[in-house]
Parts: C-alpha cells; sequence; structure tokens
C-alpha cells in the first residue's frame, strides 16, 4: 500500500497504528533548519526503505516541511511530531499531514487531534497515563521518553495488566537497543532521529542518510 493509500485509509481513526505499522519498524523523527531539505531527505528514506517520517513542530521550518513532502514525495508518509497545542494540530491538518504524534496527552490537545480526523499517536509514560489513553479508543501510544521512563523492563511488564495497548518507544532509543524493544510483542515500531543525524541533512548527505534507513528498514528481517 502507498503512504498515500495508507493515510487514506486511516481517516477518522485514533489510534493510527495501522498507518505506522504498514510502513516498517522504524519511525524517523525528524528536526529540520531548512525546508528544503525535506524533500531530498524523505526521497533518501525512501531508497533506503523507510516510507515514513516524523518531522517535529519543534523549529519554524516544521511545517512548511511537511506541506513539500506531502506535495511532492506522495510514497513517503509525513506526520508531525511534537504537536503540542489545537492551533498545531489544526496547522498540520492543513499543510497535509497525514499522522499526529504528541509528546504528552493532556485533555484539550487530545480531544483537537482525535476531532481532527488524522491518526493519532499520543504520548505517556505511566501506567494511569496509558490507561486514560486506553479508555479514549488509542490503541497505539508513544512511549516517551522511553529510556528515562523504564525503557524494554516498563514494557514487559506491563504487557499482563494492559494487553490490548501496543508501543512506540521514543527517546533514548538508537541502533544499540532498537531490537531489544521490537523483540517485545507489544512493540510493533519505535521512533528515533539515529537515521536522519542532524550533520547529515544540514550537509546534505543524501547517499548516507539513505544507508541509515536500509539498516534501520533491515530491523524488521533482523
Amino acid at each position: 500500500m502507498s503512504a498515500a493509500a495508507a493515510a487514506g485509509a486511516g481517516a477518522g481513526v485514533p489510534d493510527g497504528e495501522h498507518v505506522l505499522l504498514s510502513v516498517g519498524p522504524v519511525v524517523p523523527v525528524v528536526v529540520l533548519d531548512d525546508v528544503e531539505h525535506a524533500v531530498p531527505l524523505a526521497r533518501a528514506l525512501a531508497a533506503g526503505g523507510i516510507r515514513v517520517m516524523e518531522v517535529t513542530l519543534r523549529t519554524p521550518a516544521g511545517l512548511g516541511s511537511i506541506e513539500r513532502v506531502a506535495a511532492e514525495v506522495p510514497d513517503v508518509l509525513v506526520g508531525a511530531g511534537s504537536v503540542a497545542s489545537g492551533e498545531q494540530v489544526a496547522a498540520v491538518s492543513r499543510a497535509g499531514g497525514q499522522f499526529l504524534v504528541l509528546p504528552g496527552a493532556p485533555p484539550s490537545l487530545l480531544d483537537a487531534a482525535l476531532d481532527s480526523g488524522l491518526p493519532v499517536v499520543p504520548g505517556a509514560a505511566t501506567v494511569t497515563e496509558v490507561m486514560v489513553l486506553a479508555e479514549r479508543g488509542v490503541a497505539l501510544v508513544k512511549f516517551f521518553p522511553a529510556e528515562p521512563s523504564g525503557g524494554t523492563r516498563f514494557l514487559d511488564a506491563v504487557r499482563g495488566p494492559l494487553p490490548g495497548l501496543r508501543f512506540c518507544p521514543t527517546g533514548g532509543v538508537g541502533p544499540a537497543n532498537a531490537r531489544d524493544y521490537l523483540a517485545l510483542p507489544n512493540v510493533p515500531c519505535v521512533g528515533g532521529s539515529w537515521v536522519t543525524p542532524p550533520e547529515l541533512v544540514r550537509s546534505g548527505q543524501w547517499d548516507r542518510v539513505t544507508e541509515l534507513a536500509a539498516q534501520a528498514s533491515a530491523l524488521a528481517t533482523d
């Protein structure tokens, strides 16, 4: 399924898990300072087998980058990360973003995200937070910050009491421990910035990004 088709199939579905599960084990968390880097970066990721990118809204270039990738690289599913307000939810939707990733889930933000019709992956770091999201129909949770919050030990411990939930851990996840997370039955994907190091993006080393993407894609079969 193409990225565009996957996004269309996910319209109105709150948890977003079908979208992220359809594109591979690693969701690159991307911070861009220059909109002009967005399209070549998306194409470099796709060349390495990764067809999804979470562009964070931490910089002024975030929204414009999402808009460019959505318009020019249809084979890559592009969403927004670090979404922290209802205004940002609306802006991402206008820019053509195809999913939302929230660092946390205060009620007003979660309401705005779920009402947007876009697939949503809200963040949580405690059992209570996760259970509140489950009550809202969320089935895929961003476990953030993963390593400081207990890492694989936490996720393994909650498998019993929370069997219906799955997690995309982010925060301290990298090539050294990604396999440990992905080995857990309740972890279908991980998020991380190691696939798109800022120094490679700023210098336009797209071949190197493609190599890192290929290594990350291989985690699905390792």
